[in-house]
């Protein structure tokens, strides 16, 4: 069964920027969207908060530097009055106070110049991360929750040290090194076949050198987030299989994504997204057992996917809980969207290979060639997705790879 279109009212965005050419060059830029946005145009912040008081706006794109009322305080009025609203700056001065001035104010910030493209896709894409953190039925879902995964500390230790100036992999692997059973996670899954490295890693400190900073950050946050989970309480399936699957598919995902071309960026989210897509399942069964029991039997009775079970069952899917934990937590909407959307890619707006792309795929050729159990009916290719990507002549490559997997 295939989602419908994600985008399917009409989105009211406003422009605010006190050059005239500029705005100019928005408008031409944005022209092809005025049939499915209804866009406006303003010169200066006064302008937009006047506009916005009469008129609900969706995601306000803004430049930093104006007169009497600068981007970040203009941000600052929208988040207070206008909390729903999406925030996008678009602007050419990136000093140290500007992006100060940012953290905490803006969803998005583009540098000046930005293609037409880039700039429809970052307000599409923020605003389906909206729809997914601000659905109803899935926040009402998670408040019967008792127990939700945190974001682990030793993670976020992690993300500290990476964005320091004087970051080091020796610094990585001390920090690693304070917890002895992550340590001997990490230690056993890179030296698996699922990294295939020529030699033996033996400290964190060299397993962060082999394979880089963002994919220890991934394993890190993975394996924390599984063992906050008792394997002796969820009854309904097999942790450990489950953890195998996501290794699986979040390594398949890195791969598929490098035999692309993607950049180092969407290889890494690919891999984390992957290793996170079915975090949902977890969380449903390790608090709702009975009820995931019951859409575990729907699925095996009826023959068809858990997602839809689940659906059934929950009024929201495991991809969704999953993708709104995230989104809770801060993460990066390309991850987000890759786990919010690993059955129904073609819901994104985004029409180009990504991080989704990359999951969705290895999910698929996972479940098929590796662990066949998982599911109770296979989840199928997106093949009108896959198509309309032009991917449909790569899929026995993506197979190659996954064959790679299965034997090493």
């Amino acid at each position: 069964m295939r989602g419908k279109p994600m985008v399917d009212k009409r989105r009211k965005v406003l422009f605010v920027d006190d050059q005239p050419n500029v705005l100019q060059g928005l408008k031409r830029a944005m022209r092809s969207l005025s049939k499915s946005w209804d866009l406006y145009f303003v010169s200066s912040a006064q302008e937009a908060i006047e506009l916005m008081e009469k008129e609900p706006i969706d995601a306000v794109v803004t430049d930093m530097c104006m007169p009497n009322m600068n981007g970040s305080k203009l941000l600052r009025y929208v988040i207070e009055r206008f909390p729903k609203t999406v925030r996008i700056v678009l602007s050419g001065y990136s000093s140290p106070k500007t992006v100060m001035d940012l953290i905490g104010v803006t969803h998005q910030y583009l540098p000046k110049p930005c293609d037409a493209e880039t700039l429809k896709r970052t307000v599409e894409r923020a605003l389906a991360m909206r729809d997914i953190l601000d659905n109803e039925e899935i926040k009402a879902l998670l408040s019967r929750l008792d127990r939700l995964p945190s974001l682990p500390s030793l993670y976020s230790e992690l993300v500290a040290e990476l964005d320091s100036p004087d970051a080091s992999i020796k610094r990585v692997g001390e920090i690693i090194s304070k917890d002895v059973a992550m340590v001997a996670k990490i230690l056993h899954l890179v030296n698996s076949a699922f990294f295939g490295l020529v030699r033996r890693v033996s400290s964190p400190t060299q397993a962060v050198a082999l394979l880089g900073l963002d994919t220890i950050k991934a394993l890190v946050l993975s394996i924390k987030v599984f063992s906050q989970f008792d394997a002796q309480k969820i009854k309904v399936f097999s942790l450990d299989k489950l953890w195998m699957h996501s290794v699986s598919v979040g390594s398949l995902a890195r791969n598929i994504a490098k035999l692309e071309g993607c950049d180092r960026q969407e290889i890494d989210d690919s891999f984390m997204a992957g290793l996170l897509h079915d975090l949902g399942k977890l969380v449903l069964a390790d608090n709702m057992p009975d009820q995931y029991a019951e859409a575990i039997e729907i699925a095996r009775r009826e023959g068809i996917p858990y997602h839809e079970a689940e659906r059934r069952v929950f009024s929201a899917s495991h991809a969704e809980v999953g993708a709104c934990l995230l989104g809770l937590w801060g993460l990066p909407e390309p991850l987000i969207e890759a786990v919010w959307l690993h059955h129904n890619p073609s819901r994104s707006p985004i029409r180009s290979f990504s991080a989704l792309t990359a999951v969705h795929i290895a999910d698929v050729l996972a479940a098929r060639t590796l662990h066949p159990s998982i599911e109770g009916c296979q989840p199928e290719m997106d093949a009108d997705y896959i198509s309309a990507l032009g991917l449909s002549e790569r899929m026995s490559a993506w197979e190659e790879e996954c064959q790679k997997i299965a034997e090493g």
